[in-house]
């Protein structure tokens, strides 16, 4: 029954890719003036002094851009099928081996983030739901309400001010890699992985103690502590895993969220993740790889979401089975 959700729910988001590899292929499309031009770097001036017209006509032919827009679009899906996203003209190798390349250090970020947010977020959302309207209630709240409200861009700027610049603690742009200099490679994860990390630990901390108070109210609950049975083991073996339930599904949005929508603050720590990569290739013109990168994130986004339906129906057949 699994295999058959499983299956289903990956058919259905095979339209979901074709409109989504549309709106990619219609980035370059849409560049205002001719993409030629701006492909080749041309800013302004006499074009016979920056661009020869063999160059141009070749680039034209290179393109196709004189072919019929079904027909490019057809020809970009099928390389974008096997793996090809084109070639960067920036850097002049593959869009995906600098993807890949840009890969691990957003999962080191996404991962830091999310394991520093479950670590605030399920403790208080729990505790803030068994106690409710009491001084642990009204932190929780406040952190949910500090990490709504507060843009990470402040926040990021903040923390640069005073680990970067008053305390001299950590460095404030840049990256290591883990197996070059671990405590490097930390202390440059720390600043950027708390400000997402807190982001994600509000929008985590709100879902948990909502769904953890309607349980509490379930007969169930009321049957377990009728047989006896200890407030720690109602509390975690019953009341959470039903809670989690509903969390899944705003965790693999988040998640989801964390490893490739964090493009202002990795911008802010110049952290080199996919995201900043996006921001680069914007203003370089290197369109190949802005609509590499954005059909990469896309379907990071679908996967996680479709993972996300799975670990759902996991922890709650009914869903298979409906």
């Amino acid at each position: 029954m699994l295999i058959r959700y499983s299956a289903r729910r990956l058919l259905e988001t095979i339209p979901t890719l074709f409109i989504i590899s549309m709106i990619v292929f219609s980035l370059v499309l849409l560049i205002p003036g001719d993409r030629v031009l701006v492909m080749l770097g041309y800013s302004g001036g006499d074009i016979a002094d920056v661009i020869s017209p063999e160059v141009y006509e070749r680039m034209r032919i290179r393109l196709g851009v004189d072919d019929p827009i079904p027909l490019q679009y057809g020809r970009w899906l099928s390389r974008a099928l096997q793996g090809d996203l084109g070639t960067s003209a920036l850097h002049a190798i593959p869009v995906l081996d600098i993807i890949l390349a840009r890969l691990p250090a957003t999962i080191y970020l996404a991962l830091s983030s999310i394991i520093l947010g479950a670590v605030i977020a399920i403790p208080l959302g729990v505790a803030a739901a068994v106690r409710q309207d009491t001084w642990v209630d009204k932190v929780a709240n406040g952190v949910v309400l500090f990490g709504l409200v507060t843009p990470g861009f402040w926040v990021a700027l903040m923390l640069v001010l005073l680990f970067g610049v008053y305390l001299g603690w950590l460095p404030t742009i840049g990256y290591a890699a883990p197996q070059d200099d671990f405590p490097e490679f930390a202390r440059h994860l720390a600043l950027p992985s708390i400000v997402l990390g807190l982001d994600f630990a509000a929008n985590v901390i709100r879902f948990i103690r909502t769904d953890f108070l309607e349980q509490m109210r379930e007969d169930y609950v009321r049957t377990a502590r009728a047989k006896g049975l200890s407030e720690r083991i109602v509390i975690w073996k019953h009341i959470f895993k039903n809670s989690m339930l509903a969390t899944v599904t705003v965790l693999g949005f988040d998640i989801s969220r964390l490893m490739g929508g964090s493009t202002v603050i990795e911008s802010l720590f110049a952290y080199p993740g996919i995201s900043f990569l996006l921001i680069q290739s914007i203003f370089n013109r290197d369109f190949a790889t802005v609509q590499g990168v954005v059909l990469f994130l896309a379907l990071m986004v679908i996967f996680m979401n479709y993972l996300a339906d799975i670990l759902y129906a996991l922890l709650n057949p009914r869903i298979r089975y409906e």
